[in-house]
């Protein structure tokens, strides 16, 4: 996007809402959600990359809400896409609850390999959640990059009976992934690539390397749903549109891009605003029926104020932007 294509900076920051939305259960090692929302001539839009991330990584988000909200957006394929449940790192005992917060959803996503647990607790979690969604369910596995070769093919091993659908970035690196994907050639279950696919310098790469046999695909760190449907088109691989705990507004941005892909085989990691306890709007999206609608959503001012950031976290999110601002227009 050329610089001339950037609404001022002023603008921006004049549009700009931080909030700080509590969770429903710890998730990422997190308890509340940031993000900055906006009102854009388009609609309503979102920046919220990870704290940890660096502004050259978080600058392509920035890239992303100005995309989805100051730039018209693709014409629609599909006016409502497929969900899975996201399961985050629970007792097994908890996985009944977490799946009851999404309505009608036939697929699963588990959170494995956490920091602090053993291999042990991804089974019993894996086994409860085929328990509860019978033999039809379809459940997808993702480690976050935290095994090596070794752990991953071990655990995949000891969770293969369970049926996986695929299992997502079990290593952290593209050499790792792809000496894995050789590994596990004859046990036919799918490596799906996630953050080296976001977090690399060549999104490609994967493809190219021979790592992955699907790419896990999200709005935001991809520069929005322009320059994603870019990358899929060049990947050439099956994808799957996911979310990284967005905010309900983060959420239509994903579904947008879903809804603009040609072949989406896959169910989306867009029903994620069930692991919110709080959101932006008065209509979340959430899952109806394991589907949720591609529609833009509307702010609602009085939760904008009622979960409004602390003025500390307001000036250093305000602070952010305006650095990843700096960055894109350096870049362009």
């Amino acid at each position: 996007m050329a610089s001339s294509a950037f609404p001022p900076l002023a603008e921006l920051l004049a549009a700009a809402h931080v909030v700080s939305l509590p969770l429903t259960t710890r998730f990422r090692r997190i308890d509340t959600r940031e993000a900055v929302v906006f009102r854009g001539p388009e609609g309503s839009t979102e920046f919220s990359p990870f704290v940890e991330y660096g502004d050259d990584e978080a600058a392509t988000w920035l890239a992303a809400a100005i995309d989805f909200g100051w730039r018209a957006q693709p014409s629609p394929l599909r006016d409502r896409v497929r969900v899975n449940a996201t399961v985050p790192a629970v007792d097994a005992s908890r996985v009944p609850e977490v799946l009851g917060m999404y309505d009608g959803c036939r697929t699963a996503k588990v959170k494995v390999a956490e920091a602090g647990q053993v291999l042990a607790d991804d089974v019993a979690r894996v086994r409860a959640v085929r328990k509860e969604l019978g033999a039809k369910g379809r459940i997808r596995v993702d480690a976050n990059g935290g095994w090596n070769v070794d752990e991953a093919e071990h655990a995949i091993h000891s969770l293969a009976e369970f049926d996986l659908e695929y299992v997502e970035q079990p290593c952290a690196s593209i050499a790792e992934l792809a000496e894995l994907r050789e590994r596990l050639h004859d046990w036919d279950i799918p490596i799906a690539a996630d953050e080296s696919v976001r977090r690399a310098s060549d999104p490609l790469e994967v493809a190219r390397a021979g790592a992955a046999d699907l790419l896990v695909i999200k709005a935001q760190p991809l520069g929005g749903v322009h320059s994603a449907l870019d990358i899929v088109r060049e990947a050439g691989l099956p994808v799957v549109v996911s979310s990284a705990l967005d905010t309900s507004v983060g959420l239509s941005m994903g579904a947008w891009l879903a809804a603009s892909i040609p072949a989406l085989d896959f169910d989306c990691g867009l029903g994620t605003a069930s692991l919110l306890a709080a959101d932006v709007t008065a209509r979340p999206v959430r899952a109806n029926g394991g589907f949720i609608e591609v529609e833009r959503v509307e702010l609602d001012e009085a939760l904008l104020t009622q979960h409004a950031a602390s003025a500390e976290r307001d000036a250093w999110w305000r602070a952010r932007l305006a650095r990843c601002y700096e960055v894109l227009t350096f870049q362009a």
